[in-house]
């Protein structure tokens, strides 16, 4: 997986702007709420509720508002939220995947194939871009938690693919049908990740010029900011230069 680059990564390269706080939040909230309302409520026991809180910890989400989303699974019971996903292609004939965490499917499909089309890209039927991706597990953790030499060592023994580190994060790749069983390896030495999942990681990644870089990263950046959005993927190339352009302030 080395020189891999996809808008997971970047997003946690760049940290998002102040504004984005809010919605932030609200993403991570609404995931903790459904892992709840779909398992225990034990974090111990519900690999998916134990990620999210993670990922709440990670953005400085107050514990009381963990809570909170916690026990809106058990007041809003007739409240449904449908995990969807949805190909297509956006600027510059780049493979978008995008996954969608919604209570109203027509709302979401019709605001995602209007940003498509906003940005001159298509929405199109299961299949249309996912072959040009495979999904693998991933873990993010903080380069402070742990140094490089010792979390290569930690990725080797509990049975991942790759390590990566570079920026301000580390990265651990494990097959996805293995990824469960690596992450409980890794969280016996570490608790705390920036982020943890099974991700979709192109096959082949497209590189772009700077300024049509830039178009694709801005029409991510729409595409995420969705409320419905939990996850974009794409197969555009983003080194660390690009990285730090072309995303709104």
């Amino acid at each position: 997986m080395a020189g891999h680059s996809h808008w997971a990564g970047i997003k946690h390269r760049k940290g998002r702007a102040d504004k984005q706080r809010s919605k932030i939040f609200s993403k991570i909230s609404k995931e903790i709420t459904v892992a709840a309302k779909l398992g225990s409520k034990d974090p111990d026991i519900n690999p998916r509720l134990r990620s999210a809180m993670q990922a709440a910890r990670t953005a400085n989400i107050p514990k009381d508002n963990i809570e909170r989303a916690i026990n809106k699974s058990e007041i809003n019971k007739n409240l449904n939220y449908n995990n969807l996903v949805y190909e297509g292609f956006g600027p510059e004939k780049i493979a978008i995947i995008v996954e969608a965490l919604t209570d109203n499917k027509n709302r979401t499909v019709s605001n995602i194939r209007t940003i498509f089309q906003k940005f001159g890209g298509n929405l199109g039927e299961a299949g249309v871009a996912s072959h040009q991706f495979k999904q693998m597990g991933v873990i993010r953790i903080d380069k402070k938690k742990i140094s490089d030499n010792e979390i290569l060592e930690l990725a080797i023994n509990s049975g991942a693919e790759d390590c990566s580190s570079g920026g301000s994060y580390h990265q651990i790749i494990s097959a996805k049908d293995n990824f469960y069983q690596v992450k409980i390896e890794i969280e016996k030495k570490i608790q705390d990740f920036i982020s943890t999942g099974i991700e979709w990681f192109p096959i082949k990644a497209i590189a772009l010029d700077k300024e049509k870089t830039k178009s694709v990263l801005n029409f991510l950046e729409t595409l995420e900011d969705d409320d419905d959005v939990q996850h974009v993927y794409t197969n555009l190339e983003i080194n660390n230069n690009f990285s730090k352009v072309g995303l709104k302030a």
